[in-house]
């Protein structure tokens, strides 16, 4: 399996994704309640680290787990030009990211198809709908 191309990571600051969370009315007063009290700006905030802070309480585990199946942690992008080098190169990329995985927009569905062989993300896919589509069979 050839290696995947060290790439530098996307400038700024990735979007947020949006998640539907349904809670009883108790857990969502007690929401209310801390954050009327002023210990969270807001329920999103309250949210937000408690899941920060159970990811925390979880670290070893996750750092043994990214490194026993090879994930690349955090964001990783790939441009046409990486693409059109893995192809030159006759490979295919294998592509395991726990984070933020990044097809460039300009990338078309033949040259994705042409260059992944698989692709396992753990957290969002940003790519054009044409490329989603194309590489549905290559998901894991």
């Amino acid at each position: 399996m050839p290696a995947t191309p060290q790439l530098s990571p996307k400038a700024g600051k990735p979007p947020d994704e949006k998640l539907t969370l349904n809670l009883g009315c108790v857990d969502l007063g007690q929401i209310d309640l801390l954050v009327q009290e002023g210990f969270y700006a807001n329920r999103s905030d309250l949210i937000r680290t408690a899941i920060r802070n159970q990811i925390a309480s979880h670290a070893d585990v996750i750092r043994q787990v990214v490194g026993r199946k090879s994930l690349v942690l955090g964001i990783q992008q790939f441009t046409v030009a990486d693409l059109e080098q893995v192809r030159a190169a006759g490979e295919m990329l294998h592509i395991r990211v726990l984070g933020l995985a990044v097809i460039a927009s300009d990338v078309t569905p033949e040259l994705a198809l042409a260059t992944i062989a698989s692709l396992n993300v753990l957290g969002a896919l940003q790519a054009s709908p044409a490329v989603k589509t194309a590489l549905v069979g290559r998901l894991l």
